[in-house]
């Protein structure tokens, strides 16, 4: 019998019933019932004492961890057997937790008891949110410069780093008329872009720190640090004149080339013998060279007449020569001129996508002043009268059929003219021009503009629907706004 109540039982060392030796034994006793849990509504994460801001989803075990840790002291004397969460309210800034302890009570009766612990969220803005919100509160500054007339080198990172999300630690992103600044935090974060952007563009980079503040007692330095990351001033389509001792070094290639892409290297294509080359960021500032021309002097020229060349000799150590390409002897005339009949011969490399009557841009050597300091001292006899660049396709039409497009970075930008449109615009057609860059960048379908048929096409490079990928909306919330339909 219960020595308390009298209830039969079976025997046990307590010699009571469980009702009894609950009434007289609170083996939860000590443990706190209620506690609080910092959040910050900024970035979501929750405050891990003492200055630890961790990423938690609503009942996930990292919260289940967070919250028994606040009350690891007081349940040493117990032995917790299971935890879990009781479903609350998302929006009511509570959070319960149903405990299962046990614990040895009079005369080795071991006691069994369940109990709910909770905890308040409140609210507080973690250090990272604060230096956002401050806006000019930044450690660390990547500055990165291109001494170039055209931008397309800096769409081109800027796809790049949408796609490896590492965007996600600036604190703010300033577009100045020669290049970008990135603000951070951290001097770490700093670094990482730094070093991203070494491996992605040929580039060289130095560092330099300011001292803010420093603490004698402690003996801790505030500094500011500064990245200055200087991208080679070559782009794409660049017409450029190597010094003869890097010309030999490549495989004897001519010294006047051109620019077929720039990557983590700048590739190079000799228009009169189709060798290619590539050239690292060390080798260029070894042996800096410049782009001749730039883009806005183009001239549209009409084939008159195109023969391709199957075999070309090669000459003493030449180097690779490109598969992608055919070389061919064009006689071409500006359409500036269309009422004369000077005429001008070149070779190219672009023999397997040109035809008599077509369109194609370039730059005219014969008839300008060349202020390069190696084309200066070359033998006039080596130096192509007409550099062929690339096809012309009629861009309005190209426009109205470009049914992707891309993502852009959220940055502070300066006045914005129409030159930046027609760079952007000359961007995007260098992407369906080339494969290679392509796989670089995240391409979204645009579902506003509808696929045309092929029958009014006139052989402009188009993306895939393979390659494009799907973008996603989110809304704000999963019910709706306010009358809205239920989603099923």
């Amino acid at each position: 019998l219960c020595c308390q109540c009298g209830v039969p039982i079976p025997p046990n060392p307590a010699n009571m019933c469980v009702g009894c030796l609950r009434a007289q034994v609170d083996i939860t006793e000590g443990i706190p019932k209620q506690g609080t849990v910092h959040f910050c509504k900024q970035c979501e994460r929750y405050l891990q004492p003492p200055g630890t801001w961790i990423q938690c989803a609503l009942e996930s075990r990292e919260l289940l961890a967070l919250c028994l840790k606040k009350i690891k002291a007081s349940l040493s004397k117990v032995r917790l057997i299971d935890a879990g969460f009781i479903w609350t309210e998302p929006h009511s800034k509570r959070i319960k937790l149903k405990l299962t302890v046990q614990k040895e009570v009079i005369n080795g009766a071991v006691l069994q008891q369940v109990f709910v612990v909770e905890y308040v969220v409140q609210s507080q803005m973690c250090e990272d949110c604060h230096r956002i919100e401050a806006k000019d509160f930044w450690k660390a500054v990547v500055q990165v410069r291109q001494k170039t007339v055209h931008k397309k080198t800096f769409y081109y990172l800027e796809q790049l780093i949408l796609k490896h999300r590492l965007h996600q630690n600036t604190l703010r992103i300033k577009e100045i008329h020669d290049g970008l600044d990135f603000y951070y935090s951290s001097k770490q974060h700093a670094q990482k872009m730094v070093d991203f952007l070494q491996c992605t563009v040929p580039s060289r980079s130095k560092s330099s720190q300011r001292l803010i503040s420093h603490d004698i007692h402690s003996n801790v330095y505030n500094y500011k640090s500064t990245f200055s990351v200087e991208i080679v001033p070559i782009c794409k389509d660049n017409v450029v004149c190597l010094s003869p001792k890097l010309a030999q070094s490549l495989g004897n290639m001519s010294q006047i080339c051109v620019c077929i892409r720039v990557t983590s290297t700048i590739h190079l294509i000799d228009p009169r013998t189709l060798q290619i080359a590539e050239i690292d960021g060390n080798t260029y500032w070894r042996h800096p060279f410049n782009s001749l021309f730039h883009p806005k002097q183009l001239e549209e020229f009409i084939i008159m007449d195109i023969n391709r060349v199957h075999e070309k000799k090669k000459g003493a150590g030449a180097g690779a020569r490109s598969n992608k390409h055919t070389l061919a002897e064009a006689w071409v005339r500006k359409t500036s001129e269309l009422d004369t009949d000077h005429q001008y011969f070149c070779c190219t490399h672009l023999g397997h996508i040109l035809n008599p009557g077509d369109l194609v841009l370039g730059f005219d050597l014969a008839n300008c002043n060349l202020n390069d300091e190696f084309a200066n001292k070359m033998n006039p006899q080596h130096i192509p009268d007409v550099v062929l660049i690339k096809k012309s396709y009629d861009r309005s039409k190209r426009q109205r059929r470009r049914n992707w497009k891309l993502k852009e970075l959220e940055r502070d930008r300066e006045a914005s003219d129409t030159d930046d449109e027609r760079q952007y615009q000359d961007f995007l057609e260098d992407l369906e021009e080339d494969e290679t860059i392509r796989k670089n960048v995240n391409i979204y379908r645009n579902a506003d503009i509808p696929v045309e048929s092929d029958t009014d096409d006139d052989g402009a490079p188009r993306v895939s629907l393979a390659e494009m990928l799907e973008d996603l909306h989110i809304s704000q919330d999963a019910t709706g706004g306010e009358g809205a339909e239920m989603l099923t």
